[in-house]
């Protein structure tokens, strides 16, 4: 199915301010924001609730059983199935126009993804948003760890393209701003170039 509109994975550490982000470019774009986060729990792609950490247990097992991606050979993963989490987007999102929002980027498709943003933040910066949300000092160390060893920039890399990963900086309102006007502008320039939209495979038509 032709998508007219781009694909866009936001990612980061928790605190980066994804879902600020993603909420900005609802505002200035015509894509829609898809946490996967809410999927995976209406899903039942969890272990539950973790009263020490404040959290949902996101199974990864299960997220990846309930997305099924599968080397196809050719650099791509493809989608045989799965009954639950893509299952649920699939139509949607090979439609296009999605902001798919969460950490694990590198269980989609290839084909179904244009541009995939990593945001970052200072580390006293992201250390005083995680403090403020009250997170336990395990689950704080965690993503302080994860940011400083930039593990999500690396995954996003090992598992895409890199001429389609970005690195945004996300620590102020200024970065805000400048960082949804550079991805407004991105995304008018791929509806101009790819005025005959995209296949599912990710091949002009």
């Amino acid at each position: 199915m032709p998508r007219s509109k781009p694909n866009i994975i936001i990612t980061g550490t928790p605190g980066v301010g994804k879902t600020s982000f993603c909420e900005s470019l609802v505002d200035t774009t015509d894509l829609q924001h898809l946490a996967i986060n809410h999927v995976a729990k209406v899903r039942d792609c969890h272990d539950g609730w973790d009263r020490e950490m404040k959290s949902w247990i996101v199974d990864e097992d299960k997220v990846r059983e309930c997305t099924s991606l599968p080397s196809s050979g050719s650099g791509t993963k493809s989608f045989n199935g799965g009954t639950q989490l893509l299952d649920a987007i699939e139509d949607e999102v090979q439609v296009g126009g999605y902001l798919i929002d969460w950490h694990a980027c590198d269980l989609f498709p290839r084909s179904w993804i244009d541009l995939v943003i990593v945001l970052r933040s200072d580390s006293s910066i992201l250390y005083d948003r995680l403090k403020a949300r009250n997170y336990p000092q395990q689950k704080l160390q965690e993503n302080m760890d994860a940011e400083i060893m930039e593990v999500l920039l690396a995954e996003a890399r090992g598992a895409f393209e890199d001429e389609i990963v970005i690195e945004l900086q996300s620590n102020t309102s200024d970065d805000m701003e400048n960082n949804v006007s550079r991805i407004e502008t991105w995304v008018e320039q791929w509806k101009q170039d790819h005025g005959n939209a995209v296949t599912a495979d990710g091949q002009e038509v």
